[in-house]
């Protein structure tokens, strides 16, 4: 999925861009002198976990994960710093599902968690972009973001011996990415891709210091690719 996800956004971006560049009237040519802009974006996701393993008293822990395709959307406010710089706020909500393999698990019903979740997503960026050239304009993103998970379970009483997995409520990710700025006749069009990368630990462990599912595992993070289509 991450190829298809990849090839997919890459193909639009050229496709968008090569139409733009031909275009010979310059559209919206005073957009970039405003100090602050606002829009909104939609897009779509595919989130997998990082996993470390960690010796424990579980013998041959293997524990994998798959991820399915999901979808993000949010509000934009760009604050110009300088002609080629702008500070972003990006707040949204992002949905998507994950499951977890105990492979070393005999029973479906011990091996399986289907892990559904929605976050509030607020990223901080930076976008750093080239000079304007006729209607296309590329640009790099960079920065950090919070994220809400109102599927953590993080309260719950029961866990992975009730058939419960629980995550970490609070969690913060860095962001990077590439994308190119299109000036159409009324609004501005920036198709982006990027990777979001979890710095802490998002695993609730059992109560059970032992427990046959949390007990191997050293770091489970979010790493995941964002392909998002901004109208500003």
């Amino acid at each position: 999925m991450n190829k298809k996800v990849l090839l997919f956004g890459f193909f639009m971006m050229i496709s968008a861009a090569f139409y733009a560049q031909r275009e010979r009237v310059e559209n919206l040519p005073t957009f970039d002198k405003r100090k602050l802009h606002y829009g909104f974006y939609l897009g779509l996701n595919q989130n997998d976990f990082k996993l470390n393993l960690r010796n424990s008293s579980i013998d041959n822990a293997d524990i994998s994960t798959t991820a399915a395709a999901g979808f993000n959307v949010g509000l934009i406010a760009d604050f110009r710093l300088h002609k080629n710089l702008s500070l972003r706020l990006e707040p949204g909500l992002v949905s998507n599902s994950k499951n977890i393999y105990f492979n070393h698990l005999v029973t479906k019903q011990d091996s399986l968690r289907e892990i559904g979740s929605t976050y509030l997503h607020v990223p901080v960026i930076f976008k750093f972009s080239t000079d304007r050239y006729k209607n296309i304009r590329p640009y790099l993103l960079g920065g950090v973001s919070y994220n809400y998970n109102f599927s953590s379970n993080e309260a719950n009483q029961d866990d992975n011996s009730s058939g419960q997995f629980r995550m970490k409520t609070h969690n913060f990710m860095y962001e990077v990415g590439m994308g190119i700025d299109i000036y159409l006749y009324y609004f501005k069009f920036s198709p982006s891709i990027r990777g979001i990368f979890a710095f802490n630990n998002e695993i609730k462990y059992d109560d059970d210091p032992n427990s046959q599912w949390t007990a191997p595992i050293n770091f489970m993070g979010t790493r995941g690719v964002f392909l998002t289509f901004a109208f500003e």
